[in-house]
C-alpha cells in the first residue's frame, strides 16, 4: 500500500488541516503552505472549520439512529472532536476506525488511541479499499455484517481522477450492510473563475496530495440509490446546524450529504 513516507519539508494536506483547525501535529512548511492558501483564497480556514462541524453533526446523527460503529476515511491528524470522541461521549461502546496514509496523522492517533480498546487506525491509502476492509483493526473492531457509518469528509478531493473516485465510492458502497450510512463532505471551486483559484490550486499541487473541485451535481451522484437524509447535498453550514458550530460565512462551497444503504 502506498502509505506516505514522512516529508517534514513538504507540506501535506492533513497537516495544513490540523494547523486551520488550532492542532499542533504540523511543521513550519505546512503553517506555511496553509497560510499561503488562505491568502490566496481567504475562506480556506473556515472552509475547514465548517466541515469539522459537519462531521460531529453527521456522527451525531448516526450514533442517533443506532449506529454503533464507525470507519473513517482519510481521518487526518487528530484535533479535538474527533469521530471516535463524539461517537463514544454518546454510546460509550461505539467503535471507530481510521485510515490514513499520512505518518504524522496515524503517530498522534495511535498515541491519542493507546487507551481506548474501542478504537484504532489503520495506517494505509484509501484507494486500496480491499487491504483496508480486510485490515487486521477493521476485522478487530467492525462487523461488517451490522450497520455502519462510513465517513469520507474531505478525502476525496485528495483523489485524483485517473484513480477514478466514482469506482472507490461504489467498491466502498458495495461492503456496507443495509442500515448503514454514508457520509461525504468535498469542497468545490466549480462558480468561481480560473483568475480566483489558480493560486490556491498552485499552493495543494505542490504538496504530498494535489487538490481537485468537483461539482455539486457530481457529489450527489455518489448517492444515487441511497435514501438522502434531508436537507439532501448541501453546503454543509446548513446540513442540521447547531447553536455549537462555529460562526462562519463559507466563501468557499463545502457540500455536505448523508444517505442511508436500503
Amino acid at each position: 500500500m502506498h502509505a506516505h513516507e514522512l516529508d517534514p519539508q513538504r507540506p501535506n494536506p492533513a497537516r495544513m488541516y490540523d494547523y486551520f483547525l488550532g492542532g499542533f501535529h504540523n511543521f513550519e512548511a505546512d503553517r506555511e503552505a496553509a497560510e499561503a492558501a488562505e491568502a490566496a483564497f481567504p475562506g480556506v480556514r473556515a472552509s475547514a472549520r465548517a466541515n469539522r462541524d459537519f462531521l460531529r453533526r453527521a456522527v451525531r446523527y448516526m450514533v442517533a439512529q443506532g449506529v454503533d460503529q464507525f470507519l473513517d476515511l482519510g481521518s487526518g491528524v487528530p484535533t479535538a472532536g474527533n469521530v471516535h470522541e463524539i461517537a463514544q461521549a454518546a454510546n460509550p461502546g461505539a467503535h471507530v476506525v481510521y485510515v490514513d496514509a499520512e505518518p504524522v496523522a496515524v503517530h498522534a492517533s495511535e498515541a491519542l488511541l493507546a487507551d481506548n480498546p474501542g478504537a484504532d487506525i489503520v495506517h494505509a491509502d484509501i484507494r486500496h479499499a480491499d487491504a483496508v476492509l480486510s485490515a487486521r483493526q477493521v476485522e478487530a473492531l467492525l462487523d461488517l455484517n451490522r450497520p455502519l457509518g462510513l465517513i469520507m469528509a474531505s478525502v476525496l478531493p485528495y483523489i485524483p481522477e485517473d484513480d477514478d473516485p466514482d469506482r472507490l465510492v461504489a467498491r466502498y458502497r458495495a461492503a456496507l450492510p443495509s442500515g448503514s450510512y454514508l457520509t461525504i463532505s468535498h469542497g468545490s471551486v466549480e462558480d468561481f473563475d480560473d483568475t480566483e483559484t489558480d493560486s490556491v490550486y498552485k499552493v495543494y499541487n505542490s504538496s504530498t496530495s494535489p487538490i481537485t473541485s468537483r461539482s455539486r451535481e457530481r457529489i450527489t451522484s455518489w448517492f444515487d440509490g441511497l435514501e438522502l437524509v434531508e436537507p439532501g447535498v448541501v453546503v454543509v453550514t446548513g446540513w442540521h446546524p447547531e447553536s455549537g458550530d462555529t460562526p462562519v460565512k463559507l466563501r468557499l462551497p463545502h457540500y455536505g450529504g448523508l444517505a442511508r444503504i436500503p
